[in-house]
């Protein structure tokens, strides 16, 4: 966790490693018993947070893994903690206000939109609550929370509510098919233990930033991949523990895109679809026009959704 010591400020995100790093903490090596895969050949742990911009820029990459190797994968997702709160004053980052800027530069590097100007604004104290918020969501549907989870990143770097407060968090847990009464009971009740869990199974871990992956077949056998790269180093991971896995074919056309995924910025469109970045925007502009999609702007890009049909 950040403390006033360390040199390292976990929401000053190094694009060049794509991590957002934590100081290092009591860490422990994993074991093969540690991770083993119940349940699909590879177990993916993904160790992130819900205001992690470096996170937020793996989304193009995840998304494609899921859509060819859902089928060899299962990814368990354990929130890290990212910012505990405002008590430290390190890594060039001391207030919330720092924080702009740097999130403009981000959202320039990952291709993704993100308008920093949600920390000029209305910032967040925490990013505590939402992780909390995601583990009361599982304790409800697994899938619904994934779904949860982007609608607060949305929110956050899109949007720029402050996803610390109850009200963001009802409307994103509402927007995901979720019992908004049930969340806020387990929000402050069950989900509390389990996000003190997952920060217990991440120190033990040695995760040090985020996104953490780690991947382990049913052998024991493990693979990490840590920050944020390209989308064959996380392929070339489940190969690795996997090499007879089948990488599933899905149709790339726009409309089943975003039937799976509701949103889709031009860096995702580009990498599902195989459409090169120079046209995806191009592509998608011309299904608004069409009037089929919606485009959403930001300060710095845009996010485009199937039009609602009135």
């Amino acid at each position: 966790m950040a403390d006033k010591t360390s040199n390292t400020n976990p929401l000053l995100c190094d694009p060049a490693t794509g991590v957002c790093e934590i100081p290092v903490s009591q860490q422990k090596g994993l074991t093969a018993s540690d991770l083993q895969s119940k349940e699909q050949p590879v177990k993916v742990i993904y160790f992130t947070d819900p205001i992690c911009s470096s996170c937020w820029g793996i989304e193009p990459q995840l998304r494609k893994l899921k859509l060819e190797y859902g089928n060899s994968i299962a990814i368990e997702y354990r929130m890290g903690g990212l910012l505990p709160d405002w008590s430290y004053n390190s890594g060039g980052i001391s207030k919330p206000s720092d924080v702009a800027h740097h999130w403009d530069e981000v959202s320039a590097y990952y291709d993704m939109p993100i308008d920093g100007d949600v920390w000029l604004e209305d910032p967040l104290n925490s990013s505590y609550p939402p992780s909390i918020a995601f583990k009361a969501a599982q304790l409800e549907d697994q899938e619904k929370a994934v779904l949860f989870l982007r609608e607060m990143r949305e929110m956050v770097f899109l949007h720029k509510k402050n996803i610390a407060k109850w009200e963001h968090i009802a409307v994103a847990a509402s927007n995901a098919g979720l019992d908004v009464n049930r969340l806020k009971a387990d929000f402050e009740g069950k989900a509390v233990a389990l996000f003190e869990e997952d920060l217990q199974v991440g120190r033990e871990y040695g995760v040090r930033g985020f996104p953490t992956m780690f991947f382990v077949n049913g052998a024991g056998n493990k693979e990490m991949v840590y920050g944020s790269k390209p989308y064959a180093a996380y392929e070339t991971a489940i190969l690795k523990l996997l090499p007879g896995a089948v990488k599933s074919g899905y149709d790339k056309n726009w409309a089943p895109l975003f039937s799976v995924y509701h949103t889709l910025t031009a860096k995702e469109f580009s990498e599902l679809s195989g459409t090169p970045r120079s046209d995806s925007e191009k592509v998608l502009d011309a299904l608004v026009a069409g009037g089929h999609l919606e485009r959403i702007d930001t300060r710095n890009g845009a996010m485009w959704k199937v039009k609602t049909r009135r």
